[in-house]
């Protein structure tokens, strides 16, 4: 599920990322995005796994729940959810914290 919101709190990135529970996982250079995990269970599946871009004070989500490990290493097929009621109340919940935070 792709979303967007203004942040205009020129907090750090990364910071502003684990205060909503997120962990940093890697920096996609040729896509200009970050991508981070935030573990549903020990086992660290299920997860939400988000990408994120900034665009001036945009914060570009991109957000999809994975549900079990690839199965094969190096190859990223997975079983994700990109709709349904658990990523919309995700994406529902970073929009409260983040919005909060500007005022």
């Amino acid at each position: 599920m792709k979303f967007e919101i203004n942040d205009t709190s020129k907090e750090n990135i990364y910071n502003l990322m684990r205060e909503i529970g997120y962990i940093f996982q890697q920096k996609d250079e040729i896509r200009k995005e970050l991508n981070f995990i935030r573990p549903l269970e020990r086992s660290g599946y299920p997860r939400f796994h988000l990408y994120l871009k900034t665009e001036g004070e945009n914060l570009i989500f991109n957000l999809h729940l994975d549900q079990k490990k690839p199965l094969y290493k190096g190859v990223p097929a997975h079983s994700g959810e990109y709709e349904g009621k658990v990523v919309e109340e995700e994406t529902e919940r970073i929009r409260k914290i983040l919005e909060t935070e500007k005022t």
